[in-house]
């Protein structure tokens, strides 16, 4: 499959839980103990957000005229009513279909606090504990150190405080390997100090969440399904991509293409379902909402059991330590970003986000008993997040207290701008040297982690194929053995270089390709 396409844009990395951690902590102050104080009386009047309430879709529209998305659906809870859900917008650029709160949007990171929700429940049915570790129930598990390979626990998987470097698996996905392979190569990855240090991992949290599985002699998406979906009758609510294609009323992604939002691509995250692959409505995400903020009931049933529910709002890792004195912490929970506001409310919250058009947010306080989800089909530029900062900002003080949707947009042009490599290879440098003759290069290379990297001439170039499919990657010449390819999928950072290693005899003996090589693992070694 050929993969070549113009680099005019460049797709976001999905969002990690630190990165709006800055704006957070603005917002938060230290916990006291790890079960954080006692719950503050209510400070907000049934006026102040009813008054919030009556100014969110001018909020949204504002956003949506700024920012150009096309579809948005929101959705207020409050002392266990839903006081606000409506639709804005498209599902599709160019096609009839208005966004209701019933359409079906890809929640992707957002699925996280869902996930933990399932966990809750099995962890109440007692087929397994937070504190478990992970090997016991996924025979053949395993981390680069054996030591943390034996102790690591569901609870450390989904705090993100494994030592798992940050979003390891990803790239493996983007290639186009599945869930089995990806998990059994996470032993590959170098690994932080346990438990001292937090960095955000879609299959760290996953293996977690399939040893849950296994202890229920279940797969996942039937757990969700069985555990948290059809008790809380959220009928639309699904961990598996398909049912989301199969949707009559789904919004899909966009990106936006120059001045132009374009319905480009398709994100199947099945393989990391339990950290990005749930799809959902505002419908759906109220009643969630509602059972977060009573304790795990919906009416007179216990969906989820309160106390392992409650395990989930703990701070259980400092995701963003604070960078000065006057500084504040941001803190990951279980599925959760987790911290306490000026007021000492604690606060709850969780943004997703997927390069190839999808953003979402929700934030609860639940000492007010309230909370708000916000759905959108367009790649991040903040206005999830700015939606959810606008309202609780109204509700507080009356109107916002800054200028949100530029500033979370910031945080997400950072991370892309991050992303990129510092050299452009879009331009030969002057002087360039020549590349040798085709044959030096070709043949097949490999690594443990990555697989097979196979080099073949077609017309005169290169091709660079990839993954199990294979995917196929053009290369254009930069300098001497140096080439570059344009990258793809969710973690696509525009042009990349591949570094050849050319030996005495006339022959490549090693390729590096640079945006697979955070971690070092991305160089092949020649067959």
């Amino acid at each position: 499959m050929g993969v070549e396409r113009s680099t005019g844009h460049r797709r976001r990395r999905l969002l990690t839980a630190a990165a709006l951690a800055s704006l957070l902590a603005a917002t938060c102050v230290t916990a006291a103990d790890a079960a954080g104080p006692p719950p503050p009386p209510p400070q907000l009047t049934d006026k102040q957000v009813n008054d919030a309430v009556a100014k969110l879709d001018g909020i949204v529209r504002d956003g949506m005229e700024k920012t150009g998305v096309p579809g948005v659906a929101v959705a207020v809870v409050h002392k266990d009513r839903v006081v606000h859900i409506k639709g804005f917008g498209e599902r599709e650029t160019g096609k009839r279909g208005a966004v209701s709160p019933d359409t079906v949007f890809q929640l992707a990171s957002l699925s996280k606090p869902l996930a933990s929700t399932v966990v809750a429940g099995a962890v109440g049915d007692k087929a397994i504990g937070w504190d478990d570790p992970v090997a016991k129930h996924v025979p053949g598990f395993a981390l680069k150190d054996p030591w943390v390979t034996e102790h690591v626990t569901v609870a450390d998987l989904f705090s993100h405080r494994s030592g798992l470097p940050d979003h390891g698996g990803d790239l493996l996905e983007d290639l186009g390997y599945d869930r089995d392979y990806i998990l059994s190569h996470l032993r590959h990855l170098p690994l932080a100090p346990f438990r001292a240090s937090y960095a955000y991992t879609n299959f760290g949290l996953t293996a977690a969440a399939m040893a849950v599985a296994e202890a229920k002699n279940t797969s996942w998406e039937k757990l969700a399904e069985d555990t948290l979906y059809a008790p809380a009758d959220m009928n639309s609510t699904s961990s598996r991509f398909d049912d989301y294609e199969k949707a009559g009323n789904k919004a899909v992604t966009h990106v936006k293409e120059g001045d132009a939002w374009q319905a480009k691509y398709v994100r199947d995250a099945d393989a990391q379902s339990p950290a990005g692959g749930v799809s959902s409505t505002a419908e759906d995400m109220a009643t969630w909402m509602r059972l977060q903020l009573a304790n795990g009931r919906l009416g007179d049933e216990q969906i989820v059991p309160a106390d392992p529910l409650t395990r989930t709002h703990w701070p259980e890792s400092v995701a963003q330590p604070p960078a000065g004195p006057a500084d504040r912490t941001g803190f990951y929970g279980l599925g959760w970003n987790v911290g306490y506001d000026d007021q000492g409310r604690l606060r709850l919250s969780h943004s997703g986000a997927f390069g190839l058009g999808a953003n979402t947010n929700v934030t609860m306080l639940p000492a007010e008993r309230l909370g708000i989800v916000v759905l959108t089909n367009g790649e991040p530029v903040g206005l999830a997040d700015s939606i959810a900062f606008n309202f609780y900002d109204t509700a507080q003080y009356g109107k916002p207290t800054a200028d949100w949707l530029t500033r979370i947009g910031q945080v997400y042009e950072q991370e892309e701008q991050e992303a990129r490599s510092p050299t452009d290879y879009a331009r030969q440098p002057s002087g360039a040297a020549d590349a040798q003759p085709v044959d030096t290069y070709t043949g097949t290379y490999r690594n443990d982690y990555y697989g097979a990297l196979r080099v073949t001439a077609t017309n005169g170039g290169l091709t660079m194929e990839l993954g199990p499919k294979p995917l196929r990657f053009p290369l254009t010449h930069y300098d001497g053995n140096t080439f570059s390819f344009v990258t793809v999928g969710e973690n696509e950072v525009g042009r990349s270089g591949v570094m050849f290693t050319v030996d005495s005899g006339g022959k490549a003996s090693k390729v590096r390709v640079e945006s697979l090589d955070e971690t070092g693992l991305g160089t092949f070694t020649r067959e």
